[in-house]
């Protein structure tokens, strides 16, 4: 027999598995190995190793992989409770389990191998059928463990993959949004902060022509991919101005096309909230439209906190919900200094930490009143975060600041 066998089905076939019941058997003793070999060989589901050399058996296990160790206590060479404790400290072999195999019959090296990591004694050679039964079950309970954990392993893996595809498609996102503008008729900063890496909220602003520049600012309901998606497709329609029939320079039109365009039915049963304003440089007006958006509010006067304050409420219904309706255009004069903030309705709908929310007057009045120091939209963001209590945001914080020049 050769003392160093490779893995041998035991019977004509081994059944299919992802992890086959795999015996290694540590014994000094040729003929120990040959009469396990005997007894398993009947076994269509059981892999066989044997090692003569116990110095070897490290290696070895690691090269086979066993579900289940059979291993002899008595060795030249080296102590079969010393090995066991090897095989413990090896990390591929620290949770594989271990039957010692034994001719010793006594409690106390009984309870000394099961001390150091054995997890079953059999005095050789036990009965087929018992042995059998002890090598499969330890095998099943290691396989499950195996099973369990490369589970996880890809659980993981996919979870990794899908942040970074998450990541890059915020980043994505992020892309579309336009950078402030620091010169020229109008002034607009911003803030973006997504509740989660994928929000629903998007804004944007171009000129139309020379004389008609458009803002925009949605919030498509719910959050995560399909949110996002909706948003952008949204976006990017007004970006590249590709609303077949529309004039851009007209609010109400806009509103209207984006409704039959994003019928809820076609879209996930998602639908999106939307104000949209075109201010004309020749004539300082202001038109806007909006669907069950939150007012855009409008302060003119040199300061914001002794300004007068107009509220550009949104009339129309959501985006997606109604058919076919007409959404109507409302106009305002601007005078010499106007500012107007646009937002999504994250900055004012805030669950405060005794279950309360925080209304939409007290949001207008902290705007009335922050102190001119800081940014106003910097102030809001941690009055929030005092207010929940938390830093995560639990909905999109979008908001513009514009000056009219």
């Amino acid at each position: 027999m050769n003392t160093e066998t490779e893995g041998t089905k035991c019977g004509q076939q081994l059944t299919a598995s992802t992890h086959p019941v795999t015996v290694l058997l540590v014994d000094d003793q040729v003929i120990i190995g040959e009469a396990v070999r005997r007894m398993l060989s009947e076994e269509v589901d059981i892999l066989f190793h044997y090692c003569q050399d116990p110095t070897q058996a490290i290696d070895r296990a690691n090269t086979v992989a066993p579900t289940v160790i059979l291993q002899d206590l008595e060795m030249p060479e080296l102590d079969g409770l010393t090995l066991i404790k090897f095989f413990r400290a090896n990390p591929s072999t620290r949770g594989i389990p271990l039957i010692v195999l034994s001719t010793k019959e006594e409690p106390t090296i009984k309870a000394e191998a099961f001390s150091i990591g054995a997890n079953d004694y059999l005095v050789k050679l036990p009965d087929r059928l018992e042995m059998l039964a002890r090598i499969r079950y330890h095998s099943r309970g290691y396989i499950a463990h195996l099973e369990r954990n490369e589970a996880y392993r890809k659980l993981a893996e996919s979870q990794r993959q899908l942040a970074e595809e998450v990541g890059e498609a915020a980043k994505y996102v992020r892309s579309l949004l336009p950078d402030p503008l620091k010169n020229g008729p109008v002034r607009i900063d911003w803030r973006f902060l997504p509740s989660t890496q994928l929000g629903g909220d998007s804004f944007g602003y171009n000129w139309l022509d020379d004389d008609h520049f458009a803002i925009y600012l949605l919030d498509v309901s719910g959050h995560g991919v399909g949110s996002s998606l909706m948003s952008v497709s949204a976006l990017n329609m007004l970006r590249s101005q590709a609303l077949p029939n529309t004039d851009l320079r007209e609010p109400g039109q806009v509103l209207r096309s984006l409704n039959l365009t994003f019928a809820e039915e076609l879209h996930n049963n998602k639908y999106f909230t939307i104000w949209y304003g075109v201010f004309r440089i020749s004539t300082r007006q202001l038109t806007y439209a909006g669907g069950g958006h939150p007012p855009a509010l409008l302060f003119q006067g040199p300061q914001r906190q002794e300004s007068a304050l107009t509220r550009l409420k949104s009339k129309g219904p959501m985006i997606g919900i109604m058919p076919d309706i007409p959404f109507a255009s409302q106009t305002v004069e601007l005078g010499p200094a106007a500012k107007m903030y646009l937002f999504s309705d994250g900055v004012y709908e805030i669950r405060l930490e005794n279950g309360e929310m925080w209304e939409f007057d007290a949001f207008v009045n902290f705007l009335c009143t922050a102190p001119p120091a800081t940014p106003v939209m910097d102030q809001l963001l941690s009055r929030i975060r005092a207010l929940q209590g938390l830093d995560q945001l639990d909905d999109d914080f979008s908001m513009m600041e514009i000056d009219f020049l």
